[in-house]
């Protein structure tokens, strides 16, 4: 059978269960990524699950989002991170080392090789022929601890790519060219995997940024080919016999085909406050800028920081602009320095950061209130910058430059016309300012195992959870619209995060940004469900988002439809996700109660259960497996690994 790239790297991985999309599959898998947001979790369920060292080929314990030090909780659970890298056997990636995903990138990435992430843009290392996916922290313990990774088996989406980009247009212009067409949700239950002549035109950089914002599509992971431009990069990183060739047979054919022309793409641009809200750059031209942000792991390339550089050289932002530069890895800035760029930069009026995520995540450089901010980042969910009433918008570094210049939204080929600008000659370096000094490897076996793990008074034990009874009457203490992210169910941002490893304190903040009596309701009326409509749970993979409500007593949660990462959360903390027609759930309103009845009964045996509101039924459905049955009547699943044991 001819194959394709993404059904080559399952085939090679598959443990158990028939690769037929839609069927549950189990894949092993070789790496596994973990970042500070979302590793404190994973470590204290390594601790749960009585780990004794880490059975991947590499695991990689990464500090990059949370490195802004107000006060005392980072820097201690950054110290418990580092006990516990050193406990299980895990790579310790220091403060400032370096966005996890580039840097992950550079040093680890493998062609042919699994990778599973605690971030959902873990996919951006599709890049290197890999297959890389976002999932919650406790499917990657499991995975460190050996487990395999249980999915349902996605469709394969061909995107042939044709022709060249033009100048002026970059590797961001073709992801958002696909949110353009398809929306957030139009590569849910779906691999995208790009391939055809386009491809030679593109550095494996460049597919770093296509592959990190397949996550805004909602697909499962992006793939490409293992050619010469991967060949290129690893050579570039002094990893040159970590390549091995892997590419599409001739023959295979898709589940799904789109093309693009790229040499038919103009600069786009994603208005507030979505990723999917994208138009031209031209039909926003003129709109007044007050903040350009450059970095972020969707623009982390050393081209992206050095394009912006030349665009900027000798001339000097408006007043009325804050210019940031975030760089993504230490390794980049330093070639950015040695380049002359950052002093272009600098001199230019940029403001240069430490290197990490921050405003990424909502750590720093939150903008004014109401006042148009321009980012090369991957998401603009409302208040994700850390204001509530903010107005982001993402785009290309080329449309950032020419913006922060200008005062205004303002085209690059305009800015390029109006001051005789060819295409930047760039001159990168052929070999990468590789450093690894930040890099603290595992430790011996034995040594590990006398480690003790640092706790300050800020981490919490994990949650007691109750099985699910058999019988449910629930008030429904929230109703909520489309396109519900996981940044509005448990916020990120410098207010919030530090308490990431504090679960109810953070419970505090859960659904605070839609409704900010939520923690207190929930408190009073105890089990209770909330209510959604399509794409429930879009974007960021932090199980917070699924066990901060279900500590405040959630346990159902009714959705027309779910995103992946945050449906499979669900389950693993013993929240039940149930489906239905908008017919049916549009006359709930918050304060009604759903009953279900015969749950231990009729969830092993049947995909349809009748709830009733009022004086009225309806049919909801589920999609769980035997197996996430069985771990939702637990009470999830570190609770079902502690019957078992």
């Amino acid at each position: 059978m001819a194959r394709t790239v993404a059904r080559k790297l399952i085939d090679d991985h598959l443990v158990d269960g028939d690769p037929v999309a839609g069927e549950e599959i189990a894949l092993r898998i070789d790496q596994t990524l973990t970042q500070d947001a979302t590793g404190t979790l994973v470590m204290q369920e390594l601790e749960a699950i009585g780990l004794d060292r880490a059975r991947t080929d590499a695991s990689v314990q990464y500090v990059d989002h949370n490195l802004l030090q107000a006060d005392e909780r980072n820097a201690e659970d950054h110290a418990f991170l580092r006990s516990a890298a050193a406990r299980y056997g895990l790579w310790y990636s220091k403060p400032g080392n370096g966005v996890s995903h580039p840097t992950h990138m550079q040093r680890f990435g493998v062609p042919g090789a699994t990778l599973v992430g605690s971030d959902s843009h873990t996919c951006a290392a599709g890049s290197l022929g890999m297959l890389a996916i976002g999932v919650g922290g406790l499917e990657v313990a499991m995975a460190i601890a050996g487990e395999p990774l249980y999915i349902r088996m996605p469709q394969i989406w061909g995107v042939r790519l044709l022709g060249e980009l033009p100048e002026w247009v970059s590797a961001k212009d073709v992801v958002l060219e696909m949110l353009r067409r398809h929306g957030v949700d139009g590569g849910v239950d779906r691999v995208i995997e790009y391939h055809g002549p386009g491809l030679a035109g593109l550095s494996a950089m460049d597919r770093h940024v296509i592959a990190n914002m397949g996550a805004e599509l909602g697909a499962t992971t992006t793939v490409f080919p293992a050619d010469d431009a991967v060949a290129a990069f690893l050579r570039s990183e002094g990893r040159a016999d970590a390549f091995r060739p892997i590419s599409a047979d001739p023959a295979a054919t898709y589940d799904v085909t789109d093309e693009i022309d790229l040499s038919s793409l103009e600069p786009l641009i994603a208005r507030p406050s979505s990723p999917g809200n994208v138009v031209p750059v031209r039909e926003c031209e003129g709109e007044p800028v007050h903040q350009v942000v450059i970095g972020s792991s969707a623009n982390p390339g050393l081209r992206d920081y050095a394009v912006a550089a030349a665009m900027v050289d000798g001339r000097q932002t408006p007043e009325s602009v804050s210019f940031d530069v975030n760089p993504s890895s230490r390794e980049i800035f330093s070639d950015l320095t040695r380049s002359g760029a950052t002093f272009r930069l600098i001199a230019a009026g940029a403001r240069i950061h430490q290197t990490g995520c921050l405003g990424c995540i909502g750590m720093g450089q939150a903008p004014a209130s109401g006042q148009n901010s321009l980012r090369t980042f991957p998401r603009n969910f409302p208040g994700r910058s850390g204001t509530a009433d903010d107005a982001v918008w993402l785009c290309s570094p080329e449309t950032a430059a020419a913006s922060a210049l200008t005062g205004v939204i303002t085209d690059p080929r305009a800015f390029a016309r109006e001051h005789g600008l060819g295409r930047p000659d760039l001159r990168l370096p052929e070999r990468a300012s590789v450093n690894t000094a930040m890099l603290v490897a595992p430790l011996p076996a034995d040594q590990a195992a006398a480690v003790e793990l640092v706790r300050g008074p800020n981490i919490s034990a994990l949650p007691e959870l109750e099985p699910l009874p058999d019988a449910l009457d629930l008030p429904v203490v929230l109703v909520l619209g489309d396109d519900v992210s996981t940044d509005e169910i448990s916020p990120a941002g410098a207010r919030a995060l530090p308490y990431r490893s504090n679960i109810p304190k953070l419970a505090d903040f859960a659904f605070t940004p839609v409704d900010e009596s939520y923690p207190a309701r929930a408190r009073d009326v105890g089990a209770h469900a909330v209510v959604g409509g399509r794409n429930y749970g879009q974007g960021s993979s932090r199980e917070h988002a699924a066990i901060t409500p279900r500590h405040l007593g959630l346990a159902v949660v009714i959705a027309q439809s779910f995103a992946r990462i945050h449906w499979q959360n669900l389950v693993n903390f013993g929240v039940l996700p149930l489906t239905a027609d908008a017919t049916d759930l549009e006359p709930i309103r918050a304060g009604d109660v759903l009953h279900l009845r015969d749950l231990h009964a009729t969830l092993p045996g049947s995909a349809r259960l009748t709830v009733r509101c009022g004086d009225r039924a309806f049919t909801a459905t589920h999609r769980l497996s035997p197996r996430q049955v069985e771990t939702v009547l637990a009470g999830g699943r570190i609770r079902q690994l502690a019957q078992q044991r």
